[in-house]
C-alpha cells in the first residue's frame, strides 16, 4: 500500500534517537502518521518543521498499519516566518490545533485547500500578516463545522433577526442580538463583527473575541469530548493577540450556562 500527494506537516515526535513520528495533513488521506526515518537529523528537522508544505509519501505493507513516510520540501513556511512573532504563534496555533483535533486517516478535502491558501498568505508580505488573524479564526470555524461543531452565526437565536448580532451562546453555539442577550450579555461569547457579516475592518480586540469564541468550542467539543487541553500553542496565540489588544490573559468562559438564558 502506498500514496503521494502535496501535505502540510502538522506536528513530529522523537521515536528513537535519529527518528520521528510524524503527522500529515492532505486533501485525500486527511491526518495521516509515519515513521519518518532520519527525521531528527539536520536536514530531516529543516524538512519535517510544522507548517511546512511538502510533497509526502507513504509506503505500509498493510493500510492500517503505522508505515513509513518520506518527503519533499515544496515550500519552507516555517522558516519564513521564523523571525516573525505573530505569524510563527499563527503557523504553530493552526498546526497544533488540527493535529489534536482531527481525527486520522478521515478526509477534510474542504478544510484542506483553506489551510493551503492560509500558510501561503502567512508567508507572504510581513506588514500584511497581522490582518490574516482574521482569516485564522475563519479556519478555527470551518474546522468546527468538519467536525460536526459548526456554529450558527447568521440569525439570531431568539428572535430570527439577521442583524444586530452581537453575541454568541457558549452553550448553543447559536448567534445573538444586543437587544435580546438582555441581562445575559455577560455571560455570552462577544461576536466580533467579521463573523457577522460586518464590512469594517477587523482590529485587535475583534481579534481576540474571535478568537476566545471558537476557543470556547474547541476547548468543550472538539478536545473537551477527548479530556484533552488546547495545546500550548493555541493558547500562547490567544495570550499574544489579547496582549495586542491591551487585555490581560483572559480565563476561560464557563462552558454552560442557566437554562434560561440564549
Amino acid at each position: 500500500m502506498e500514496w503521494q500527494a502535496p501535505a502540510i506537516v502538522l506536528e513530529t515526535r522523537l521515536y528513537g534517537e535519529h527518528d520521528i513520528i510524524a503527522a500529515v495533513f492532505t486533501e485525500e488521506h486527511g491526518l495521516h502518521r509515519g515513521l519518518a526515518r532520519g527525521g531528527a537529523g539536520r536536514a530531516g528537522a529543516a524538512l519535517w518543521q510544522a507548517g511546512n508544505l511538502v510533497t509526502a509519501r507513504w509506503v505500509g505493507r498493510l493500510a492500517d498499519q503505522l508505515g513509513h513516510l518520506s518527503a519533499e520540501l515544496v515550500h519552507p513556511a516555517a522558516a519564513l516566518v521564523l523571525e516573525d512573532a505573530l505569524a510563527l504563534a499563527m503557523l504553530r496555533a493552526l498546526t497544533a490545533t488540527a493535529a489534536g483535533a482531527l481525527a486520522e486517516r478521515q478526509a477534510h478535502a474542504r478544510l484542506f485547500a483553506p489551510m493551503l491558501s492560509f500558510i501561503a498568505a502567512l508567508t507572504g508580505e510581513e506588514e500584511s500578516r497581522p490582518a490574516l488573524l482574521a482569516d485564522y479564526v475563519r479556519l478555527e470555524a470551518a474546522l468546527l463545522g468538519e467536525l460536526g461543531y459548526g456554529l450558527a452565526l447568521d440569525a439570531c437565536a431568539l428572535t430570527g433577526a439577521r442583524t444586530g448580532l452581537a453575541f454568541v451562546s457558549p452553550r448553543s453555539g447559536r448567534a445573538v442580538t444586543a437587544d435580546a442577550a438582555g441581562q445575559w450579555a455577560g455571560r455570552l461569547l462577544r461576536l466580533p463583527g467579521f463573523l457577522a457579516g460586518g464590512n469594517a475592518m477587523p482590529g485587535p480586540a475583534d481579534w481576540r473575541d474571535g478568537l476566545a469564541l471558537t476557543g470556547h468550542f474547541l476547548a468543550r467539543d472538539a478536545f473537551g469530548h477527548h479530556h484533552r487541553p488546547l495545546p500550548a500553542a493555541r493558547i500562547a496565540l490567544f495570550d499574544r493577540v489579547a496582549a495586542l489588544a491591551g487585555d490581560a490573559t483572559q480565563a476561560p468562559r464557563p462552558a454552560t450556562e442557566p437554562s434560561e438564558s440564549p
